[in-house]
């Protein structure tokens, strides 16, 4: 494991990017991009091209670098592609000292006890060994929690506990991502239990080794304190959940020591039509108010 990359996750301050739209979310994204669907016609080779170009855009803009981005989430076809001709791994270290992860969950399984499942893994062996190679140094999955159902949230944490120990086991860094709706009725209740039961697992974790976690930004601020100071939880980050930039910032600042890992919420004003100027000005100001909202 690289050093360097463990201390600046562990330590340094920053938040973390997403950029692991998959083939389900990249139509969404692409839109917001101002490329609409007619653009590739269903032809999935140009769609991931299209949001190549993007991320890329993204990745080389003045204003991500790692004084204030700790590191970046690859969707798997990114990490094996080039950015300025660098592989992206390589490019988002050595060019902008940001540390490279790699999505590694093959979608959601439909919903049941309250919960949609990861689809098991067909790939992982494969895909671990292709990160491990690429110096990639962790991953993420993501479950989905739509109700409090006790039942079902044990059964997210213990399969992300799984995997996370394969994880482990090849040398690298999980994020374990148990997504609470923020939608649901029982979100706070929700959360409760996930905090709980994530706490109860951590002590399988072996000594020696540590997780990530990312979160849904809490109803109760400061819920997961305790997790953010787990001597076996590396840093607990938080997804934007579908809140605008503005409303994840302001509850994100309100929970100290939780920091982002925002998809949406980060490229939210982004667009393909905007020259360099413009675009870079506008992720500035986004990466500066995340950034702020991480550091509390």
């Amino acid at each position: 494991m690289n050093e360097a990359q463990l201390h600046k996750v562990a330590h340094d301050a920053g938040f973390v990017a997403a950029l692991d739209q998959s083939g389900g979310s990249t139509p969404k994204a692409l839109e917001h991009y101002g490329v609409p669907e007619s653009a590739y016609a269903g032809d999935k080779q140009k769609m991931f091209d299209l949001m190549h170009e993007f991320r890329s855009r993204i990745i080389t803009a003045p204003a991500f670098g790692g004084d204030r981005i700790l590191g970046a989430i690859l969707f798997e076809q990114t990490m094996d592609r080039d950015v300025a001709g660098v592989p992206s791994p390589r490019y988002l270290w050595e060019h902008k000292n940001v540390v490279p992860f790699v999505k590694v969950d093959e979608g959601l399984a439909p919903e049941a006890d309250g919960v949609r499942l990861m689809k098991p893994f067909t790939k992982l062996d494969g895909l671990l060994e292709r990160a491990v190679q690429a110096g990639v140094f962790g991953t993420k999955m993501r479950s989905f929690i739509a109700r409090a159902d006790p039942d079902g949230i044990a059964a997210v944490l213990d399969q992300q506990f799984m995997y996370g120990r394969r994880i482990l086991d090849a040398g690298l860094v999980p994020i374990l991502e148990p997504e609470v709706d923020i939608n649901s009725d029982d979100k706070a209740e929700a959360e409760r239990l996930l905090e709980q039961g994530i706490a109860e697992r951590l002590s399988g974790v072996p000594d020696g080794r540590r997780v990530m976690l990312k979160l849904t930004i809490p109803s109760e601020d400061d819920l997961y304190a305790n997790l953010i100071r787990h001597p076996k939880v590396l840093r607990v980050v938080a997804l934007s959940g579908g809140y605008s930039r503005d409303e994840a910032t302001e509850r994100l600042a309100r929970n100290h020591g939780l920091v982002a890992s925002f998809s949406r919420a980060l490229t939210e004003g982004l667009r393909r039509q905007e020259s360099d100027e413009e675009f870079d000005r506008i992720l500035e100001a986004s990466v500066a108010a995340i950034y702020a909202a991480s550091t509390t």
